[in-house]
């Protein structure tokens, strides 16, 4: 963690919500996290919050199993409560259905949008270190919400997958499909930095530039190139 963050928040405590078991909000002076039970749902400050509600309730997939949109044991709107009545910020997946649900502000595709005494953001943790492009909306109760880093990401597939089936199939999978459940809800160190320092108010810049490519990891369209002349296709220009 950023050094000057870190003594901040000796100082200036934060409750971190419906967060993962000995995942990134553990062990961190200034933290208190809460995981995916009666503790996060009746969280009654006095902190300042970042919340990860559970959003398989609320995604493109949210009635699967006999399921009912937003049957998520009242997670969300505890999350949401916590960061209006205590501040801090709270993160979703792009086009979340609990924004229609509970009457948010939809965010602009960059930059943040004031959203009634809030504010509103749509962010791709993959420029924080996420190896998927991972879009992500942000509802904040902050006075000065951070510049973060705006517009799509730089697209990581694995090479692995590029090679057998090639550039369309493997995008339409997209990194995500490449994941176990763990590794595609695991926060990136980048990004929980970046919300532990605006729920608690430290005003200096800890925006990271988007990380290297990975081993393992190839350009698509060189790949999906290679994959074409393999098969006697014509090779669109690199």
């Amino acid at each position: 963690m950023y050094a000057p963050l870190a003594a901040h928040l000796k100082q200036h405590n934060v409750a971190a919500l419906f967060v993962e078991a000995r995942g990134p909000y553990f062990g961190i002076t200034g933290v208190k996290p809460f995981g995916f039970d009666a503790d996060a749902r009746g969280y009654m400050g006095p902190w300042p919050v970042v919340a990860h509600p559970p959003c398989a309730r609320w995604g493109s997939y949210s009635n699967a199993q006999g399921r009912q949109t937003g049957d998520d044991n009242s997670c969300f709107v505890c999350a949401l409560d916590a960061v209006w009545r205590w501040g801090g910020v709270l993160e979703h997946p792009a086009k979340s259905k609990a924004w229609v649900k509970y009457g948010l502000q939809k965010p602009s595709p960059r930059g943040w949008t004031a959203a009634g005494g809030a504010w509103v953001c749509e962010v791709e943790q993959g420029h924080y270190g996420h190896a998927a492009r991972k879009p992500t909306w942000l509802y904040a109760k902050v006075k000065h919400p951070l510049e973060l880093l705006w517009g799509p990401s730089r697209q990581r597939l694995p090479h692995k997958r590029l090679l057998e089936r090639g550039y369309a199939a493997s995008r339409r999978g997209g990194a995500v499909a490449n994941q176990s459940h763990y590794q595609r809800q695991l926060t990136p160190f980048a990004f929980r930095d970046m919300l532990l320092a605006m729920a608690s108010g430290f005003s200096e810049d800890v925006t990271v530039t988007a990380p290297k490519q990975r081993r393992g990891e190839a350009e698509p369209r060189r790949v999906e190139a290679a994959s074409r002349r393999s098969a006697g296709v014509g090779a669109p220009p690199l």
